[in-house]
């Protein structure tokens, strides 16, 4: 079944309102191990689909949205509130490849807090305490992105990736946190680079995905 096929079931049982149902590849309470909320307790929710195609992703079982169930959005609103923390971080594969206003809607009427973890590749739907933004060279975020952005979180791979995530740094607000995180197979070989290039530029700051040292999901 193609990805179009999948969106067209999910349209079909979602009747009037967008979103009512999405594919879901897992849900699970943990803590966050990356970026500007490192450390805390949230849910976490990760949506099936991508089509940004990066060749480190370590998560390449959410790209095709075929291989995973189709959801009802009421569903996972009421298994994230069974949890102590109500932080509930929606993620990916890229999440916003689906309209996500109906979705953050009943997280807030349930008194949650909302944070995304997105490449900013397409549009922002949805209601948001926290904007993730992770630009990916292989599909470039939209504009609007960057103005929303909280959280810049910019992966090394290689030396190259400090020009990009300068280049990327120039779009987002004054407010925003910077972040350099290594990729995670390389993190030996670049975390000495990314200490460095951070002393010598104190707007960035260092991200480490903790919970894999923590081995943790």
């Amino acid at each position: 079944m193609t990805y179009l096929n999948i969106l067209n079931n999910i349209k079909n049982k979602e009747s009037i309102t967008p979103g009512k149902a999405l594919p879901l590849m897992e849900e699970y309470y943990t803590i966050q191990g990356e970026g500007y909320h490192t450390g805390k307790p949230a849910y976490f929710i990760r949506l099936a689909g991508c089509d940004v195609g990066c060749s480190w992703c370590d998560v390449k079982e959410s790209w095709n949205a075929a291989l995973h169930p189709i959801v009802e959005a009421d569903l996972i609103v009421e298994k994230a509130g069974r949890h102590p923390s109500k932080t509930i971080v929606v993620t990916g594969g890229e999440p916003l490849m689906h309209n996500l206003e109906y979705l953050t809607g009943q997280l807030k009427k349930n008194g949650m807090k909302t944070h995304i973890e997105t490449s900013g590749a397409y549009q922002l739907s949805g209601v948001w305490d926290w904007i993730c933004l992770s630009p990916k060279k292989f599909k470039v975020p939209l504009n609007e992105m960057y103005k929303n952005a909280h959280e810049l979180k910019m992966i090394v791979y290689n030396r190259h990736d400090f020009e990009w995530a300068e280049e990327n740094a120039k779009y987002v607000k004054d407010t925003c946190q910077l972040f350099l995180q290594p990729e995670w197979s390389k993190a030996k070989e670049l975390l000495p680079l990314i200490i460095e290039y951070v002393k010598n530029n104190p707007k960035w700051k260092i991200s480490l995905q903790t919970h894999k040292y923590m081995n943790i999901p």
